[in-house]
């Protein structure tokens, strides 16, 4: 026995310790059992003096096992000893590492003879997330944990999808060399460096996103301007088509627009000009500015019943308003695009501009004004680099391009990696939030639930899980809506972060395991204590004097909250700093 008890308040005990305890050397943080007739519960020390120790109850054994929280409370009358190592290991540690039921994190800083461990459903079955001041280890440690899980001699996951979004390029070098452990291993990278044609260029299919998608694409800010974009991606159904399989509809479209114009009641010249400038844009083979209107007696090009007569009139109004109502398609209803045809960005700015001339915009300056910045935003974006990632080079369905994404030379990946260094936080944002819907909307799409898991690993995940304008202009965020959803579905977010605070709190409010590395800021660490469940004041003030390397585990993976000091990774990220003073100085002598 170590002592006896003196007090119990709440969910802490003190004792008197026996004198001779404390010749054996520090126990602070040492784990006690607490023996009360056929009641067995299990505290850590937690604060020491030469005569007395703190004792909070972390759990109580039920049947044999170990169970987190305490249903009563002991009486003065228990034994308390120091638990031995083997009922630890038991608690906080893992036996085989090599079983595929369980996964080695690291060895525990206080028992460093015991393996810690969390099981692979409750690790890997729900969101998890990462805290880390910059320079503690995040890196390093999430490297190293999914090392551990392909470097089992016997079970491979070999029908994993882990999606890491790396938003600094660091993982490459972590991973490169996981083939070479096993041949069913492949890890597959794609960049956002336009310039490196050694690895494969992001590239997204931009008939398989849907209006949201292309809503964060053009940085939708208002939602006066989403009825253009749905208008636009209705009318690219048109316009992104051979001319030869939808020419009425075009024409319909066309014509409707101009005789729009045509009875606006504006003035004649500018009338004219509008209709110019359309059609000279916007023509088919059967309706163009040369194409012949017929009336009794002669006929005449179209651009020819556009002049204006000395009394400052367009004396053919009449005539080509019946000619241009003979191609229009009553009632002529356009669904939005559904994956089945491709159309290119340029396609999409066709429609775009077109739709401005529909709605008849030009009447609204302030309307005209929301919807021409997203055909600047476009026309831009078709103009960059970056238009590069939405240049698929063949059409493929939703299921094709995902298994293509999964599928590298050598067979399946388990392992894809997104380098999105080379894109600014905005891109980067609409790169993650495109890729996210559609494995999520994959996943939904199965008729077994929940057969083909997703993990959607986000470095640096406060740049793009954020409280932002999506819910106000789509109605939802989807970070959120995994979040609340994904578990089901089998589609899994790790939020990898040092700025906790500036994450949404509803994601995180359903992450359920945690690694907390070192975190001093104090709106973080308010923010940690305030929003994550079952965290106490005293995780927080240990991950306050963590050192870089050494992680709290803690949620429905691990029994009870645990120091870990994780191995490094072999090989590591390209996560180091800087070293300054290598760079610096020059030698002299």
């Amino acid at each position: 026995m170590i002592g006896t008890i003196e007090e119990i308040a709440n969910n802490t005990v003190i004792i008197n310790l026996n004198p001779e305890i404390i010749q054996k050397g520090n126990i602070l943080n040492l784990y006690a059992s607490i023996r009360d007739g056929q009641k067995l519960f299990v505290g850590e020390i937690v604060k020491v003096n030469r005569v007395k120790a703190v004792i909070s109850l972390l759990g109580e054994y039920q049947n044999g096992n170990f169970v987190f929280g305490v249903s009563t409370k002991p009486s003065f009358s228990a034994q308390v000893s120091l638990l031995p190592v083997t009922e630890v290991s038991k608690i906080i540690g893992i036996e085989d590492v090599n079983d595929k039921n369980s996964l080695y994190i690291g060895n525990s800083l206080i028992y460093n003879q015991v393996r810690i461990g969390a099981r692979i459903n409750s690790l890997f079955g729900s969101h998890f997330a990462v805290f880390g001041t910059t320079g503690t280890g995040k890196s390093c440690g999430v490297s190293r944990i999914i090392q551990n899980l392909f470097q089992k001699n016997e079970n491979i996951p070999y029908y994993s999808n882990i999606f890491i979004f790396d938003a600094s390029g660091e993982y490459h070098t972590a991973f490169k060399d996981l083939p070479n452990l096993n041949s069913k291993i492949n890890f597959k990278i794609y960049t956002t460096d336009v310039n490196d044609d050694s690895t494969e260029l992001v590239k997204i299919p931009l008939w398989l996103m849907n209006i949201d998608d292309v809503a964060i694409m053009l940085n939708v800010e208002h939602q006066e301007q989403m009825p253009i974009v749905e208008k636009a991606l209705k009318f690219v159904t048109i316009f992104g088509r051979e001319e030869s399989q939808v020419i009425k509809y075009k024409n319909s479209i066309i014509a409707k627009a101009l005789r729009d114009i045509l009875l606006s009641g504006r003035p004649a010249a500018q009338i004219r000009d509008q209709i110019f400038s359309v059609l000279t844009s916007y023509n088919t083979s059967e309706l163009n500015l040369d194409t012949p209107v017929y009336q009794p007696g002669y006929t005449r090009p179209l651009k020819q019943c556009l002049l204006i007569d000395n009394s400052g009139k367009i004396q053919a109004m009449e005539l080509l308003s019946t000619f241009l109502g003979s191609f229009v398609i009553d009632k002529l209803e356009l669904s939005m695009p559904d994956g089945s045809f491709p159309y290119t960005l340029e396609d999409l700015y066709v429609a775009l501009n077109f739709a401005l001339i529909d709605e008849g915009i030009l009447k609204n300056e302030k309307v005209y004004d929301l919807a021409n910045v997203l055909a600047v935003r476009l026309k831009t974006l078709i103009d960059s680099d970056t238009g590069n990632y939405f240049r698929y080079p063949n059409f493929v369905n939703r299921d094709q391009y995902i298994s293509k994404l999964i599928m590298s030379d050598n067979g399946k990946a388990q392992l894809i990696n997104f380098n999105i260094n080379y894109v600014d936080d905005r891109f980067a944002k609409v790169i993650t939030k495109i890729y996210s819907r559609m494995l999520f909307e994959f996943a939904k799409s199965q008729k077994n639930r929940a057969s083909v898991p997703f993990h959607i690993i986000l470095e640096e995940a406060h740049r793009y899980v954020q409280n932002d304008s999506d819910t106000r202009i789509l109605g939802y965020n989807i970070f959120d809506r995994i979040a609340k959803e994904g578990r089901k579905f089998a589609v899994l977010l790790g939020l990898i972060t040092q700025r906790p605070s500036e994450l949404s709190e509803t994601v995180l409010s359903q992450c359920t395991n945690f690694f907390m590395f070192k975190v001093i800021h104090p709106l973080d660490v308010k923010f940690v204590y305030e929003l994550v469940p079952n965290i106490t004041e005293d995780i927080i003030e240990k991950v306050k004097t963590l050192q870089s390397g050494n992680c709290m585990t803690f949620g429905t993976a691990f029994k009870v909250p645990t120091i870990v000091k994780l191995d490094m990774p072999n090989p590591s990220p390209s996560s180091n700093s800087c070293d300054v003073s290598s760079v610096w100085f020059i030698n002299q002598s």
